[in-house]
């Protein structure tokens, strides 16, 4: 090696000791949320804080996208640490159901926590007269971005109820402030959103124009099964909701990915649960999320990491 060479590496070296272990050491969370108009995404910029102040020497980053199916997988392909998905997307990402947009199955993925359920919210404007599931027969509707969670929730609900997308005037795939847009301009009768209560799309179309929330009923419930529950949308969670609404919910799941260390998994699962009030400062919907539900319903393996703060816990033996 010339003397030139020789220098420079070893200026280089003596850099390298020089910075701190942090810096030398720097590790990724990369936080795979949804539109910005959703729940996921306030509750992403929460979490990106609560793990940015405490993880020394973590980067920590947060990711708009299409929600759940595209989160999954993107964890599958090693483009994301945590990923907001829906429970029924989740379970279906691990059997590697190809018509729900998993070209196999997604082996990879990783249990964190079972966290918040969302609503399926069906919200259709006044001047619709849309008022029952039937009544969207003929008309325009948005079911959300493609392949999207949500979207497999309209279909899975429009099935169950005995229709199809076939029975629309006109279906759109959009993601929810898109449709809130088209629904101001009059350009859309209705919308199907799948998001934690008070979703602030929704919150800006009811202020906006007057709303009717069409109700699902319980027998469509029964036939979905489960991850699918019966749920009521109280009254007064949206302008000019004068009463409860019944409706179906479906779980919400926060996964990781085999390749994250332990250590950061552990410490993300641990922060979740020991920052719930700082992180309900970001959206109320985080207000649901109790670890005595963290492992309901789970589809996946836990990851090892968040095996072990379940254990310390005493929720596994």
């Amino acid at each position: 090696m010339r003397p030139v060479a020789r220098k420079f590496v070893a200026l280089a070296t003596a850099a390298a000791l020089l910075l701190p272990a942090t810096a030398r050491a720097e590790k990724f969370i990369n936080i795979l949320t949804g539109g910005t108009s959703g729940v996921y995404y306030p509750l992403g910029v929460g979490l990106s804080k609560i793990y940015g102040d405490a993880m020394p020497g973590t980067k920590v980053q947060v990711q708009s996208t299409k929600a759940s199916v595209e989160n999954l997988n993107l964890l599958q392909q090693g483009r994301g640490e945590l990923a907001f998905a829906l429970g029924d997307s989740v379970k279906k990402a691990w059997e590697g159901d190809k018509e729900a947009g998993f070209k196999g199955k997604l082996d990879k993925l990783r249990g964190i926590a079972a966290i918040y359920p969302n609503y399926i919210q069906i919200v259709a404007s006044k001047d619709s007269g849309i008022h029952t599931l039937a009544d969207l027969k003929g008309k325009r509707v948005s079911v959300g971005a493609p392949k999207s969670g949500t979207e497999l929730n309209a279909r899975a609900i429009f099935a169950a109820a005995g229709m199809s997308y076939k029975d629309l005037g006109q279906v759109q795939y959009l993601p929810f402030g898109e449709s809130v847009e088209l629904m101001k301009n009059r350009q859309l009768d209705a919308t199907l959103q799948s998001a934690g209560l008070g979703v602030s799309s929704i919150k800006d179309l009811a202020s906006s124009i007057p709303i009717t929330i069409v109700s699902v009923p319980e027998t469509v419930a029964k036939k979905l099964g489960a991850p699918y529950v019966s749920a009521p949308i109280p009254a007064g969670t949206y302008d000019g909701q004068m009463a409860a609404v019944q409706t179906v919910a479906v779980v919400n799941f926060l996964v990781t990915r085999v390749g994250v260390s332990d250590q950061t998994a552990y410490d993300m699962t641990k922060l979740l649960f020991a920052n719930l009030k700082t992180l309900e400062a970001s959206h109320k919907a985080a207000a649901r999320i109790k670890l005595a539900n963290a492992l309901r319903g789970m589809p996946i393996p836990l990851h090892p990491g968040a095996e072990k703060f379940y254990r310390e816990q005493g929720l596994l033996k």
